[in-house]
């Protein structure tokens, strides 16, 4: 199994608004951002090796990634014997000589005692292994430590046949789906270092003390399975990972391994699920981009995103049959790339199961390749469900 197939990426195959103007870390955004409830305290990143405080006792860095979405953030929270950090990035030269300069400078050469990983994507628990093996402990959800230790150990040097033929019934281009069946595919073990075993589990409804406060855990799904969300007891400020991004939404894949899951649905429970804990007050802290405020507002964006572009494809499938790989123009409402054609296909196959499981889209044939041609069933109105 690849990491592509796991859905490690995160670089977002849609864009819902853009972020806020760059300009020096600590200056405070522009008011023009206040105009949509969504407010960012900061509106850049501190640089590379270097921190900033955005709350007593709580640094945030950014670590490089060699994609696209060209960094994850970073936090750590101070404790008495050293530090928890707040995932990793990739195990790169590149990201180990960041962490180092980290760890000599804002993090005052004190030990890195716990390491707490929101998901199981190689951006975020890639240098987990080798915090674990300077003597640090891993906290992680059950399903990211199985999921990133079963990635870890299924290293592929050409993608298996359930790979190609998933691309296939995806609606693959012929002279891509070759292509890309000679290619090595990404292995999450390429940018993760070897976890030993052992790992505190953290859950849903638990309540942890790190940095010297008490965090309520939440989870939440559809980007990553059981992905852990901290929501400060005592302080407005929440460690929102991915599944709180700012600015874009994260990737809502479908993969070879479970090629009938429904993330879309996944996503949209959780936004619900999450939204009571949600108020304007609260300091989120984002697995990428610039931290803000505005939770309530950002998790009804978060859901409209999608059922947005439910809606076009159900009425666009009610128009013109087609495949998933055909549905891009729809979904995105942009051209997209060589570099986020997977993320867009598995996005795609997405939001065709989601229609699927709502019963307003169904299989009505093949493509001479091999694709599954997908249409609106007879007699079902979209346009009613959507309202």
């Amino acid at each position: 199994m690849t990491a592509g197939q796991a859905g490690q990426a995160d670089a977002p195959a849609t864009a819902d608004e853009a972020e806020g103007r760059a300009g020096k870390a600590g200056v405070p955004a522009p008011a023009a951002a206040a105009a949509t409830g969504i407010v960012h305290p900061w509106n850049a990143a501190p640089p590379e090796g270097e921190a900033a405080e955005v709350a007593p006792g709580i640094l945030w860095m950014r670590l490089p990634l060699p994609m696209r979405l060209d960094h994850v953030n970073c936090y750590a929270l101070r404790e008495p014997d050293g530090w928890t950090i707040v995932d990793t990035g990739f195990d790169t030269p590149a990201a180990r000589a960041v962490w180092q300069r980290l760890m000599d400078g804002p993090l005052e050469g004190a030990p890195v005692r716990r390491v707490l990983v929101t998901h199981h994507h190689p951006d975020h628990v890639g240098l987990a292994g080798w915090f674990m093996q300077q003597g640090a402990a891993l906290l992680a959800s059950r399903t990211a430590w199985l999921m990133a230790r079963m990635l870890q150990l299924d290293v592929q040097e050409r993608p298996t046949p359930q790979q190609v033929c998933f691309w296939r019934r995806a609606g693959m281009d012929s002279a891509q789906l070759a292509r890309r069946g000679a290619e090595r595919p990404v292995n999450s073990a390429d940018v993760t270092h070897p976890l030993p075993l052992g790992y505190t589990r953290v859950c849903e409804g638990q309540t942890l003390h790190l940095g010297g406060r008490d965090w309520h855990v939440a989870v939440g799904h559809g980007h990553a399975p059981e992905h852990l969300v901290l929501f400060g007891a005592d302080a407005d400020l929440v460690i929102g990972g991915d599944q709180l991004l700012p600015g874009i939404s994260p990737n809502l894949g479908v993969h070879a391994t479970e090629p009938g899951a429904n993330p879309v649905q996944d996503w949209l429970d959780s936004c619900a699920h999450l939204a009571p804990l949600a108020n304007a007050r609260q300091l989120i802290l984002p697995g990428h981009k610039l931290p803000y405020r505005g939770l309530p507002e950002r998790l009804a964006q978060l859901a409209e995103n999608h059922e947005s572009a439910l809606a076009r494809l159900a009425a666009s499938l009610a128009e013109r049959p087609r495949t998933a790989a055909d549905c891009f123009d729809v979904l995105f409402r942009r051209r997209i790339g060589e570099g986020e054609y997977g993320l867009a296909l598995v996005e795609a196959v997405a939001h065709v199961n989601a229609l699927a499981a709502r019963g307003l889209a169904c299989e009505i044939g093949l493509t001479p390749e091999g694709g599954v041609i997908w249409g609106a069933p007879a007699g079902r109105d979209s346009a009613a469900h959507f309202g």
